[in-house]
């Protein structure tokens, strides 16, 4: 981990508080497998984007911060009536990595007195608050640096990270996502069993598997 922890480290003398960890969304992609919007595919009689907003607002751990970037327009208008912050990563054909370090530009100087960071994708259409919620549980009751989400055999996103990560978060890849770090540091990372966390929409047929088994 880089040493530049004294910028971003917490203040110790502030509780740890489940509202101090605000939530970053990635919908920022062209859909290119799709062929169409992924964040415009209805959900629960509600666009997917609004519906991982909607939940990211109903597990109030903190500020949510939506990075868009293709179709930016008619997917801001999709949230522009929530209590959200959306912020437009205008280099998103370079990679998910530049969506992360744009949102989290955003919060450091927006939201300076988060404690860290829930990072996640909007094509998760099994996501729930009580998942979002029991990461920060899980950061507050083992101290973890990340605290990601288990399931398939493999630890990914939605995952928290500390404080002590952003420096390491801003200087990612463009081409890679945050994967890569809980991948570079297993002995920081716990998980969190995320059932049904495999399922994601990158396709037609991810779609069409996802409402037939509704």
């Amino acid at each position: 981990m880089d040493n530049e922890e004294d910028i971003f480290e917490a203040d110790e003398d502030q509780p740890d508080e489940q509202s101090s960890f605000p939530i970053l969304i990635l919908a920022a992609g062209s859909s290119t497998r799709m062929g169409k919007s992924k964040q415009l595919l209805e959900i629960n009689g509600q666009p997917l984007l609004r519906h991982t907003v909607n939940l990211a607002l109903a597990c109030g751990t903190g500020d949510v911060i939506v990075v868009l970037g293709s179709g930016e327009q008619v997917h801001t208008d999709l949230v522009k009536e929530l209590p959200v912050h959306t912020v437009i990563n205008h280099y998103w054909k370079s990679g998910i990595g530049s969506s992360i370090k744009t949102g989290l530009h955003y919060l450091v100087r927006e939201v300076p007195e988060a404690k860290g960071i829930i990072i996640l994708v909007c094509d998760q259409p099994e996501l729930t608050s009580d998942h979002l919620a029991s990461l920060v549980e899980t950061f507050l009751r083992t101290g973890k640096s990340i605290i990601a989400s288990k399931y398939d055999g493999t630890a990914g996103v939605p995952a928290l990270f500390s404080r002590a990560f952003f420096s390491n978060l801003l200087i990612i890849a463009d081409d890679h996502g945050a994967k890569k770090l809980i991948e570079q540091f297993p002995d920081q990372v716990i998980t969190v069993d995320f059932p049904g966390g495999a399922m994601d929409l990158d396709t037609p047929d991810d779609y069409k598997r996802y409402l037939e088994q509704k």
